[in-house]
């Protein structure tokens, strides 16, 4: 480094720490007077004595009068009236890079294996503009996913950004692991957002596997962290995303689940004053989402393939979360209960599903194909009632008929069990086979 670089640097350095002082703590929302500091910049409380003495990360959220208001990423129970409160003039960066492969983090980039921070990585923000609209090349090449329902009715792009819509215990986890198994992507980088703890080592050992795991980065914040951390592990899971599109890899994204992300956001506004809108989410919950969501997809240098699950309050695919995130994603996947309680998995409502850039992506036999299924599908879902109970006599309708008699077939067709892998082109094979619509080129 030469001596004018050297000498610049220096210039730049702040030798002056701010500091102020805690006056008022209210359930999450901790007020200071001072230091100075701007929306979004990580303070340190200072709490303790002697050898116990250490510090608390917090993140500046907003103010009130001269007073700051923090909103700490761990528990507050030491902190006490007048404890130091020091500035970073920063907000939150992480260490990224190839050493986290294998390796399962915290919301702040920490490894939770207690291996420690390998050394040589990269220093980078976690809150990022996404990329200029005009950077991102249109999607045109089919990623392979290794699921038969999604590679052949809902075919994903590279760069394509999908939700799995779903109540509870319907098999968003297990459908997520076995993409991450099966995805012939370069790298999962998997956001394990609210989860209760035992899920986190369930979810890596049984829906992952060590197969999977061998080309994963798992990010990890679970229901008991504060609402700060549930929020960041979002972020920070993808500003990695983001590192390694950056270096011209195609990524696979998952996070599990967007909505405990608005969850703790809706805390977060609630705490520093914000009105309740819909449902009781504040504003700040519909600004955030298109805030994280865009900043997945393709970018000059490689992309990322984004799936994002949405937990449904009472199946209600209409509730708000789930409203905002269906407009800004490429695409949704509607898991079904009924489904699931017949045995389907993967439980994927294929009539109520879509992908938006499958007719772009796949030949024309391949989309005639999928249609002549759904038709099918649905010929035979809108009878289902009078065929049951008998009140249909077959030879009264030729579409009936033919619906009755593919059904079987559609069903075996549509399940598949977690550890088969089955590649794009068999699944395409498969369908064209199904319906009679000949090869598929």
């Amino acid at each position: 480094m030469m001596a004018k670089d050297l000498l610049s640097i220096v210039q730049t350095i702040n030798t002056y720490k701010r500091y102020g002082k805690v006056s008022k703590v209210v359930g999450l929302m901790i007020e200071s007077q001072g230091p100075e500091s701007s929306i979004g910049d990580v303070c340190y409380i200072h709490i303790g004595t002697g050898t116990a003495k250490r510090k608390i990360m917090a993140e500046v959220v907003g103010f009130k009068e001269q007073h700051i208001i923090l909103m700490p990423y761990t528990d507050i129970r030491e902190i006490a009236p007048g404890s130091l409160v020091e500035a970073s003039a920063k907000p939150l960066q992480i260490k990224v890079g190839p050493e986290l492969i294998g390796r399962v983090v915290d919301s702040l980039g920490r490894p939770m294996d207690g291996l420690g921070i390998p050394k040589g990585m990269t220093t980078t923000n976690t809150d990022k503009s996404p990329p200029n609209p005009l950077s991102r090349p249109p999607i045109s090449e089919q990623l392979e996913v290794g699921v038969r329902s999604i590679d052949s009715l809902l075919t994903v792009g590279k760069g394509q950004r999908l939700g799995i819509f779903a109540g509870s215990g319907v098999g968003k986890s297990t459908l997520l692991g076995m993409i991450a198994r099966n995805t012939k992507a370069d790298i999962n980088v998997i956001a394990l957002i609210g989860e209760r703890g035992r899920e986190v080592r369930e979810f890596i050992e049984r829906d992952l596997g060590p197969e999977g795991l061998r080309k994963s980065i798992i990010v990890a914040a679970t229901s008991d962290m504060p609402a700060l951390m549930r929020i960041k592990g979002a972020f920070t899971a993808t500003a990695i995303a983001e590192y390694f599109r950056d270096k011209g890899q195609d990524v696979m994204f998952m996070m599990d689940s967007v909505t405990r992300v608005a969850m703790g956001q809706r805390e977060v506004g609630l705490a520093v004053g914000e009105p309740p809108a819909t449902k009781g989410y504040t504003p700040s919950v519909f600004s955030i989402l298109p805030q994280l969501l865009e900043r997945t997809g393709t970018n000059e240098y490689g992309s990322i393939t984004a799936f994002y699950t949405v937990l449904v309050d009472g199946d209600d695919m209409n509730e708000p979360i789930a409203d905002a995130v269906r407009g800004i994603l490429d695409g949704h996947i509607v898991l079904d209960r009924a489904l699931a309680n017949k045995g389907q998995f993967p439980a994927i409502n294929i009539l109520k599903s879509v992908s938006r850039l499958m007719n772009e992506l796949v030949s024309k036999n391949h989309q005639s194909s999928a249609e002549k299924l759904r038709e099918m599908l649905s010929t035979y879902l809108n009878s289902e009632d009078l065929i049951n109970i008998g009140a249909y006599k077959r030879g009264s309708s030729k579409e009936i008929d033919q619906a009755i008699d593919f059904y079987p077939h559609i069903l075996s067709f549509l399940k598949q069990k977690t550890d088969e892998k089955i590649s794009i082109d068999q699944s395409i094979d498969e369908l064209i086979q199904l319906v009679g619509t000949g090869d598929k080129n």
